[in-house]
């Protein structure tokens, strides 16, 4: 491949040209090289579609394309279909001052809670995803120019802090709703929401009647253990990936991988019984098979409590870490997983997987039904060879960073994925039952007030 400094030399067409070259200094010539190094870094650097980093912005076959080729020449892409060929979006973020009631959400009814004590842990993403579209340079100040809201609230931290109750979470949604004239005219179509644990939106108790049209980002695509209705709808919302301890996602994780020589067992599960099924039976046959999977008692207090050093210790000595499911059908086990290199084994039937139109789970993970969890489970791991098993884990580390919620500078990153997924979610046209259009393309209510006078609160659709 032809060298920068090659890319850039003028052709010497002439003895008079030859002369010109020869009488620059040495001086001259470091200084253009270097200009022109420094001009090159900057223009990939600022390269807005990416298309020089990581994500390629041509379409590619799905055989191809993604994790399915495992190929640092061809790199992680998205589809054309359905997605654009480069990233092209406007994001409005709400300003907590803007809206009243909206600081509430995010530090409770006192606003004593601080977002630093929210982005740890595995609901962080609530706190960070907000502080990404603030820095994004697809972020607008403009509303009649934006293609999506985003409405920021830490509601989760908030409640498990004492923040608010369920009752004041209910009202304060409802009352913040109520001042977003775009969120009416829509019908919340184009609003955006995180709720990053279990209960997904379940967190406000009347998202049925308010959010059934709006963007969800949550990790969780099930709740059938605990409720009638599932808040996830696949083809609205976007499951993202869990939260990942931040020590362990930079370049050098403060827990190393272990080579699969050295680990001492075949599989373990780090996590608490919680009166489910699956891991009950995980732990009971731990206590069956104690040389080949680790299920030790996890204590989260006193002098023996398990800090996170020694949990992801743990987790870096077994070829295979078991993810059953919780209170939900998705855990942040799976995301740790790769960041120790340690192959996931899904036992979560309902669960859903963020990026599935990029990546490929069945050559970085497995999924084995959680009504075969037994003998026959650990016989299977057994049985695949440890060549296969790196194979896994290098495909594994090729895209992890889809699983980081690293800046948006940062070709690969969780962040960047949930933008893709977001373009695909835009329409050039709203519409609700409380909005009307006119002949000279007005927006009206029912009294035919326009769009630009309508006054909170307003009634919601």
């Amino acid at each position: 491949m032809e060298s920068i400094t090659n890319k850039f030399r003028p052709p010497l067409a002439s003895h008079r040209h030859q002369q010109y070259l020869s009488s620059c200094t040495r001086t001259h010539q470091i200084g253009a090289l270097a200009l022109v190094a420094t001009t090159f870094f900057l223009t990939r650097m600022m390269d807005q579609t990416f298309s020089d980093c990581t994500y390629s912005c041509n379409a590619t076959p799905h055989a191809s394309r993604g994790v399915s080729g495992f190929n640092a020449d061809r790199p992680i892409s998205w589809p054309d279909r359905g997605y654009g060929s480069r990233l092209d979006l406007k994001v409005y973020v709400y300003d907590e001052e803007e809206i009243d009631g909206l600081k509430a959400l995010m530090y409770g009814r006192d606003a004593s809670i601080s977002p630093d004590s929210c982005i740890r842990g595995q609901w962080g993403t609530q706190v960070k995803i907000h502080r990404m579209f603030l820095k994004s340079r697809f972020r607008t100040e403009m509303k009649e120019k934006a293609d999506l809201f985003f409405v920021p609230a830490y509601t989760k931290c908030v409640r498990m802090m004492g923040g608010l109750n369920d009752k004041e979470i209910n009202q304060t949604y409802v009352k913040v709703l109520s001042q977003m004239p775009y969120f009416r005219l829509s019908g919340g179509r184009n609003h955006i929401f995180v709720f990053p644990s279990g209960a997904g939106a379940h967190l406000f108790k009347s998202w049925n009647m308010y959010l059934n049209r709006s963007i969800i980002l949550t990790p969780e695509g099930d709740r059938t253990d605990k409720r009638d209705t599932s808040a996830f709808n696949t083809w609205k919302d976007i499951i993202i990936p869990g939260n990942v301890d931040d020590g362990m996602t930079g370049i050098v994780p403060f827990v190393q991988p272990l080579t699969l020589s050295r680990r001492k067992y075949l599989a373990n599960f780090l996590g608490r019984a919680q009166g489910k099924v699956g891991r009950i039976h995980l732990i009971e046959l731990a206590k069956q098979y104690p040389d080949k999977l680790e299920s030790p008692e996890l204590k989260f207090s006193g002098p023996d409590k398990l800090g996170r050093t020694e949990y992801f210790e743990h987790l870096r000595n077994a070829k295979f870490c078991l993810a059953p499911r919780g209170e939900s059908s998705w855990t942040l086990r799976f995301y740790e997983s790769y960041f120790v290199e340690c192959v996931p084994v899904l036992l979560s039937d309902q669960v859903e997987l963020p990026f599935q139109d990029v990546i490929d789970y069945t050559r970085i993970s497995i999924k084995w039904p959680s009504t075969r969890i037994g003998p026959q489970l650990l016989e299977y791991l057994e049985s695949i060879p440890d060549e296969l098993i790196e194979e896994m884990i290098t495909r594994g580390r090729q895209v992890r960073c889809l699983f980081v919620y690293a800046l948006e500078f940062q070709p690969c990153s969780a962040i960047n994925g949930v933008f893709w997924e977001l373009q695909r979610k835009i329409r050039h046209f709203h519409q609700s039952a409380e909005t009307f259009w006119l002949h000279n393309s007005s927006i009206v209510n029912r009294d035919l007030v326009s769009l630009s006078d309508w006054k909170p609160p307003m009634p919601l659709p």
